[in-house]
């Protein structure tokens, strides 16, 4: 299936890109994405699909739009 992943910020430059179209495997977690792209997963930070927050056991879907982002604030 065809999952399109956007990391944001210095996930950058650990991941080596800042947006691709991957082709996963059917019914890979949240977790298991994050690892095959060689982020770690202990690392807190904010992954969304379609702009909702998902939990490390969520499972992906074709066509998902998912952003990975670290944790950080503002003001």
């Amino acid at each position: 299936m065809q999952v399109t992943v956007r990391v944001v910020g210095h996930l950058v430059y650990k991941t080596g890109f800042g947006e691709k179209i991957l082709e996963l495997p059917s019914g890979i977690t949240v977790s298991e994405l994050i690892r095959r792209i060689g982020l770690d997963e202990n690392v807190p930070g904010m992954v969304t699909r379609n702009g909702a927050c998902l939990l490390p056991g969520d499972e992906l879907n074709p066509g998902d739009r998912i952003v990975i982002a670290p944790a950080y604030s503002g003001g």
